[in-house]
């Protein structure tokens, strides 16, 4: 056993996404990989163990803790320009090669992320509230790391978040359970989901399995979350047209109203092959979205390189509602009802019900905490 897991297995709890078999050993029912974990041994998260047949789970500490803008999770139709506290644990259940935050979210799986046990922080949900409180964010975020592995500890947090009058969200790759998405929803009010391609064989790349993220992406939609997702264009990976026509149909077969978030792939990790996203192919990519019927397509993380695609148009007059620059709210034309301003058109979303609270020109950049 490692120091690094020695270190974790300390920080858990008994878990509660499970399901007791014989011979002590559990079904894990935090992500589709629904995990056979025998005693003593872990899930493929490497986070999840049992223990003398009862699951332990992370609890009580953070690895990431900082309040961001919450455009930068993104969240384009959740109270715009409001503060998000975002936090993350250590762990995931894919292994992508491109990943940003690759250094808590393979820990326990590559060596080369151990450093970011320097990282964890010793918390509780309480003292997070509190953070929240001073950081003025009206929206708690469990991110960074893949937050279904960490459920439990989100619903920890979340229940106290609520008791403070706050809204919660999730930031996901989307390989969740019936079950776990049941477990949350009582506190989540919205779900960014990345659908990071169309084709099994990608999926199967990362350590996943398409048809688990398009379910969860249908449920997510049907229980009542408000759902966002986010397509990473990477050059040679997902950015063929026919694949970006596949999504974009998918997501409008559910709701027109599904925002469609096309971000740029920078060279990260162990994918440093590929060029970086240009501004063309988002361009592109959110073209696609338009004609393929969906209401709200945007072009994110080159800001200023991609037209109207910062901003939120409304679906009937095509005025801006929400001029954006990154992650920096410029003119906000939405009423207190979430209606366009100018043709009374109803915009979906979770809208600021104060628009006097609305923070214009911000700083736009995350604050630690």
């Amino acid at each position: 056993m490692t120091s690094a897991s020695q270190l974790l297995d300390k920080l858990t709890a008994p878990g509660e996404l499970y399901q007791r078999l014989e011979d002590e050993s559990l079904r894990c029912l935090a992500c589709a990989h629904r995990c056979l974990i025998r005693e003593s041994k872990r899930g493929i998260c490497q986070v999840r163990f049992n223990e003398g047949g009862e699951l332990r789970v992370p609890w009580g500490y953070v690895a990431a803790l900082q309040s961001d803008p919450i455009e930068k999770k993104p969240f384009f139709h959740v109270l715009p320009g409001a503060n998000a506290l975002t936090f993350g644990m250590l762990g995931c259940d894919f292994h992508c090669d491109y990943c940003q935050n690759w250094l808590t979210s393979q820990a326990l799986r590559d060596p080369a992320s151990d450093v970011a046990l320097n990282l964890v922080r010793q918390i509780q949900p309480e003292q997070m509230v509190e953070m929240a409180r001073k950081n003025h964010a009206d929206v708690i975020v469990s991110s960074y790391n893949e937050p279904l592995i960490t459920s439990e500890w989100a619903v920890g947090v979340f229940k106290e978040a609520q008791k403070a009058g706050l809204k919660c969200a999730f930031v996901s790759n989307g390989n969740a359970t019936p079950e776990a998405l049941d477990y949350l929803k009582p506190y989540l009010v919205a779900y960014k989901i990345d659908l990071k391609s169309m084709q099994e064989k990608n999926y199967r790349q990362l350590g996943g399995v398409l048809k688990n993220v398009l379910d969860t992406i249908r449920k997510a939609h049907d229980i009542g979350l408000w759902v966002e997702i986010v397509t990473l264009v990477v050059p040679g990976f997902n950015d063929s047209n026919e694949e970006l026509w596949d999504t974009a149909r998918f997501l409008a077969g559910i709701s027109a109203d599904i925002p469609w978030h096309v971000t740029a792939f920078h060279k990260d990790y162990k994918m440093t092959e590929p060029d970086n996203t240009p501004a063309r192919t988002l361009l592109r990519a959110a073209e696609i979205g338009r004609e393929a019927g969906l209401n709200f397509v945007y072009a994110g993380n080159i800001p200023g390189r991609v037209e109207e695609y910062e901003s939120t148009l409304c679906p009937k007059c095509s005025r801006v509602l929400v001029k954006r620059s990154g992650y920096v709210i410029l003119e906000y034309h939405l009423t207190a009802q979430g209606t366009c301003s100018h043709c009374g058109a109803s915009v979906p979303g979770l809208w600021h019900s104060d628009i006097k609270k609305v923070h214009l020109k911000g700083l736009g950049m995350p604050m630690s905490v």
